[in-house]
């Protein structure tokens, strides 16, 4: 109870700027979260899409595995639907089914990086405005103490400069949690990308068997 306590009083004696860092904290987990979801389900759906498709491109079926990559909304089968809608025989050339899966992968990569960038930005602005609240603090805090009786002047500018302080530190307090969560999707963004351009090779490397019999 005594460390809620002083929590809340942390939180008070920081003044507005507090409440302005908490909203920033609050919005930055919210992209977090969605974020992380996004990430999650499209990993686990192209797995799935994957694992579906491989079949019928295995057997030369490309009229059914274009309709299935159609239909999917994973961002594997609209990468594939690209390299699939270019397919009209075992003979069509590589290169260009290659070039066609780039432009798809170049379509689905903005929609698996979005508002992750947010996160580092939020971080700043968290920071920067610890910081302004602080220096705001201080000069009504010097202000104060012009006017102060001098045998009180040194113990309540200690104590202002405490309070302002508080600011800077929810700053950061804020700012640390945001940068770990950009780094966390970051990474998990550069996994999904990363099977993604698997999953081309894999595909063109069907094809390719598929020219080459035997």
């Amino acid at each position: 109870m005594d460390g809620f306590t002083t929590l809340v009083r942390f939180f008070d004696e920081g003044g507005v700027f507090m409440y302005i860092i908490l909203l920033v904290l609050a919005l930055g987990i919210a992209i977090a979260i969605e974020r992380y979801i996004y990430l999650s389900a499209a990993k686990s759906g192209s797995r799935k899409t994957w694992d579906n498709l491989v079949p019928l491109l295995q057997s030369g079926d490309f009229t059914q595995a274009s309709q299935m990559a159609s239909t999917s909304k994973s961002v594997i089968a609209n990468m594939l639907s690209y390299g699939l809608a270019h397919i009209k025989s075992r003979d069509q050339h590589r290169e260009e089914i290659e070039t066609a899966m780039e432009e798809g992968l170049m379509e689905v990569m903005p929609r698996l990086e979005q508002r992750t960038h947010y996160l580092a930005t939020l971080a700043n602005i968290a920071t920067l405005l610890g910081l302004l609240g602080t220096i705001m603090g201080l000069i009504q805090a010097f202000t104060a103490v012009a006017n102060a009786d001098p045998s009180l002047k040194a113990d309540l500018l200690s104590s202002s400069i405490s309070v302002a302080m508080n600011t800077t530190a929810f700053g950061l307090m804020a700012a640390i949690p945001l940068l770990l969560m950009h780094s966390l999707l970051t990474t998990k963004t550069t996994e999904v990308v990363d099977s993604l351009e698997m999953a081309a090779v894999k595909f063109l490397n069907i094809i390719t068997k598929g020219n080459n019999p035997g």
